[in-house]
């Protein structure tokens, strides 16, 4: 099981804009775009951001912003006329959707396990969150990283964890595949006990804090796996 934290993206040319020459036609997709996902009754806000460089290729990065995932790395982007694809393997979604003339919408359809209308508009980036109160450090702040073993592969793991006014919070990293890190949803300890939750890209770690908090003995869950992952400072 190889852990993915975001995505193949899919690029746009629109109408319009067939005899530009195609770097042209991609840069017309940079900046900022805002869009919401309903899901059985939850709202989702999501936020992707399309960087053009001098040749007019993208990169790109996306945002669930109500489970905490920030910066999400986008794999990959792909120009099919006007359509755009979006492939996320680490949520097992996918997106596809058509891009309006004017290059300011996207009209499209998210799929996981079922299809739900996913329409993005061109907008500024929503505000970051509010900075956590800064509070005194707790025994298990700092940075912590581990060697998950998937069968297939070995990936290192890094988790940061800082204490706030608000609690615990922590950020996650998969350096042998991006840089980017990515915000827990929720970091709960009960005692040597600790929970890590990303909801945003579904992981979750729980872990048994040793007793000269030098390491954190656990499991790593992402879908149907789950494997041991042990963090040293």
């Amino acid at each position: 099981m190889k852990v993915h934290f975001i995505s193949r993206f899919a690029i746009i040319a629109f109408a319009g804009l067939a005899l530009l020459p195609l770097g042209r036609a991609q840069s017309q997709l940079a900046g900022d775009w805002q869009g919401t996902l309903n899901a059985g009754g939850v709202q989702l806000r999501l936020a992707l951001h399309f960087t053009a460089a001098k040749d007019g290729t993208l990169t790109a990065t996306l945002d669930s912003l109500d489970q905490g995932a920030i910066g999400i790395p986008v794999s990959s982007v792909d120009l099919r006329g006007t359509q755009l694809t979006l492939g996320i393997p680490a949520v097992n979604g996918t997106y596809t959707g058509t891009v309006n003339k004017d290059a300011t919408e996207i009209d499209g359809t998210w799929s996981q396990g079922q299809p739900l209308a996913l329409n993005f508009k061109r907008g500024p980036a929503a505000p970051a969150p509010a900075a956590p109160k800064p509070a005194a450090p707790s025994d298990i702040d700092g940075t912590w990283t581990g060697m998950l073993d998937t069968g297939s592969t070995q990936l290192h793991i890094v988790f940061k964890i800082v204490n706030t006014g608000d609690g615990l919070t922590a950020q996650m990293q998969s350096p042998d595949q991006n840089q980017a890190w990515i915000t827990a949803s929720s970091v709960t300890r009960n005692g040597s006990a600790l929970t890590i939750t990303l909801q945003g890209v579904g992981i979750t770690y729980e872990g048994k804090i040793s007793k000269d908090l030098a390491s954190i003995d656990g499991t790593f869950t992402q879908g149907s796996a789950n494997i041991p992952l042990l963090l040293k400072k």
